[in-house]
C-alpha cells in the first residue's frame, strides 16, 4: 500500500499530511488530522477533530470518533522523542476522547493493540501496552504503561490498572476496580484495592466451555486460592492433576510466567 487511494474520501476541511498512506474507501472526517507517517487501511474511518499522529497502523473497518488521539508520544517521565510505534488490528471501534500513546524505548518501542476491540468514550492506553483481540474497555478505563490484556477481557468503567500488570483471556474487571496485581485468565476482580471474586463464569458460559469445563476450573480455582501453601505453590501442586484441561493449564502456566507484579487473590494478604 502507498500513497492515497483513489477511493478514499477525506473531507476538504480535513488535513492529512504528506506521507500518510490511506487505503482504498478510507474516510477522513471534517477536521479531522491524519499525520505523515500513518497508515490507514481499507475502510478505516475517522469522523470530525479525531486525530491520528505518530507512527500509527490502523487495520480495516475501523472507527475513530471525535476527539480521539491515537498515537501521541508517550507520557512518560523518560520520553526524549525515540523512534517508537502504535499498531492497531482490525475491526476496531475507537469512541470519543479516547487517547492512544505509542511506546518506548525501554518498553520495546511498541504499543500493540489487537483486532475486535471496543474502547469507549475516554479510555487510554498508554506507552508498551499489548492488547489482544476481542477486548471491550468502557468509558474512562487507564491503563498505565507496559500493561498486557489478553483476549477477550472486559474492563469496567473507570477502572485503573497499575504499570506492568497482566490481565489474563477472558478476565473480567468491575467498574471502578483498582488493579494493583496480575488477574488471572477467566478471573473477575472487584475493588480498590482490587479483591479476586471468583471465576468470570458468565463470560466463560458465553464463550461456548461446557458446564462440566467450568466446574473442573472452580475445583481448581479453590486448590490454587484456598489451599495451605501460597498460590505458586498452590498452583505448582496440582499441574500434574489438571493436565488434560487446556483452561486449567492456561490459568497455571499464567501464575508461573515471569512478572513484576503479585497474583491478585480472595485475600488481601495472601500472593
Amino acid at each position: 500500500m502507498s500513497g492515497i487511494a483513489a477511493s478514499a474520501q477525506i473531507h476538504p476541511m480535513a488535513v492529512v499530511e504528506d506521507g500518510a498512506i490511506l487505503g482504498e474507501n478510507v474516510v477522513v472526517g471534517p477536521f479531522a488530522h491524519v499525520g505523515p507517517r500513518v497508515v490507514l487501511k481499507d475502510s478505516t474511518k475517522l469522523h470530525s477533530h479525531a486525530v491520528v499522529t505518530g507512527k500509527t497502523e490502523i487495520g480495516s473497518n475501523c472507527q475513530i470518533f471525535p476527539m480521539a488521539v491515537i498515537g501521541g508520544v508517550s507520557q512518560s517521565l523518560h520520553e526524549a522523542g525515540e523512534e517508537s510505534s502504535l499498531t492497531i488490528g482490525d475491526n476496531c471501534t475507537i469512541r470519543e476522547g479516547v487517547t492512544m500513546n505509542c511506546g518506548t524505548v525501554g518498553g520495546g518501542g511498541k504499543t500493540v493493540v489487537g483486532s475486535n476491540c471496543l474502547f469507549l468514550a475516554n479510555s487510554h492506553v498508554a506507552h508498551d501496552c499489548q492488547l489482544g483481540s476481542d477486548i471491550i474497555m468502557s468509558n474512562n478505563v487507564m491503563l498505565a504503561g507496559h500493561v498486557h490484556v489478553a483476549d477477550r477481557a472486559i474492563l469496567g468503567g473507570g477502572c485503573a490498572v497499575h504499570q506492568f500488570t497482566r490481565i489474563g483471556r477472558q478476565a473480567f474487571i468491575g467498574g471502578l476496580s483498582a488493579v494493583n496485581y496480575d488477574v488471572i485468565p477467566y478471573g473477575m476482580l472487584n475493588g480498590n484495592p482490587g479483591v479476586l471474586g471468583g471465576l468470570n463464569v458468565v463470560g466463560m458460559s458465553r464463550a461456548g466451555i461446557e458446564r462440566s469445563t467450568i466446574h473442573v476450573v472452580r475445583r481448581a480455582y479453590k486448590a490454587i486460592f484456598e489451599g495451605e501453601g501460597n498460590i505458586r505453590a498452590n498452583a505448582a501442586a496440582i499441574r500434574d492433576e489438571y493436565a488434560d484441561s487446556k483452561e486449567v493449564m492456561e490459568i497455571l502456566d499464567f501464575i508461573a510466567a515471569a512478572s513484576d507484579r503479585a497474583i491478585s487473590s480472595p485475600f488481601r494478604n495472601k500472593s
